[in-house]
């Protein structure tokens, strides 16, 4: 398996030793590799954090976009180049907190986009404050009698708001991890890929012990079809279920754009229609 065609060279990675970030890039990049995609044809969007450092370490188009919002320029570069795979990466308190409104109407919109979510349940970069994901009970410097909400379920929302595909992966897993990353990113719309990892600095109760001891990988038995079931299996806490939750083929953000009606160009590749702008411009000003 060649990942060289993503890789950036020898260059100083700015993770913890340890990190689950690794074990991801690790896994995106064998999942790239297996799927053929070209790294000029690939763009990887992301927001602030330490997650959102991921994009820095491909070799590939990259946009960096301010915290909480990622998602927007990800559907608007698919909107206007949908020959291109985008991939929008970024961690737990960029995309379920500060992005939250932008997760929510993201999957309403269903662009043909993978959004993947590194989710070590605490900010990471900001020094370990907790995150829309911590655990209730989950002591921080701030948070010093606990956490006292209930954890945000990504998987939950995106399943009750009919996300067409909605699945949860552990990093410790590179091989599953990988896989499932691939079904994402194959999928035609949006597919939300929560990735369980630890923060070894910040986080000592969710180690990558702990996620081991907490999880299990759904069997064949599972439909991802049923919304129902999937959101049964979402709401589990006991024991945090891997794989694919939910299955929703729709159309997508880009299929219902009026402008791929009259054409199938990609939006990059026309010149403006300089009379119909001028006809707009003046219509508007009452001209």
């Amino acid at each position: 398996m060649d990942t060289k065609c993503f890789d950036m060279g020898e260059m100083d990675i700015a993770w913890c030793p340890g990190c689950g970030n690794f074990a991801i890039l690790n896994a995106l990049k064998q999942a790239l590799s297996e799927l053929k995609i070209k790294s000029e044809r690939l763009v990887v969007v992301s927001g602030i954090g330490q997650a959102a450092k991921a994009p820095h370490y491909y070799k590939c188009n990259l946009f960096n976009g301010l915290h909480g919002r990622s998602l927007p320029v990800a559907t608007a570069i698919k909107a206007a180049n949908p020959e291109l795979t985008v991939i929008d990466e970024s961690g737990d308190g960029c995309m379920y907190g500060e992005g939250g409104n932008h997760f929510i109407h993201a999957i309403r919109r269903n662009p043909d986009i993978t959004n993947i979510v590194h989710n070590n349940m605490v900010y990471g970069l900001t020094k370990g404050q907790a995150s829309p994901t911590s655990l209730q009970g989950f002591k921080t410097l701030v948070q010093r009698e606990g956490v006292f909400h209930e954890a945000f379920n990504p998987l939950a929302i995106a399943i009750s708001l009919g996300a067409s595909f909605v699945a949860r992966a552990f990093a410790g897993d590179v091989a599953q991890t990988k896989d499932i990353i691939k079904k994402a990113i194959s999928h035609k719309g949006y597919a939300l890929v929560d990735i369980l990892q630890p923060c070894v600095t910040y986080n000592k109760l969710n180690t990558n012990q702990w996620f081991k001891a907490k999880t299990y990988y759904l069997d064949t038995s599972h439909d991802p079809h049923d919304r129902i079931e999937a959101l049964r299996k979402a709401s589990e806490v006991e024991k945090l279920p891997l794989g694919t939750f939910y299955l929703n083929p729709r159309p997508t953000f880009e299929e219902k754009l009026s402008v791929y009606r009259e054409s199938k160009d990609p939006l990059y590749k026309r010149s403006p229609d300089l009379k119909k702008l001028s006809e707009l411009i003046y219509s508007k000003r009452g001209i």
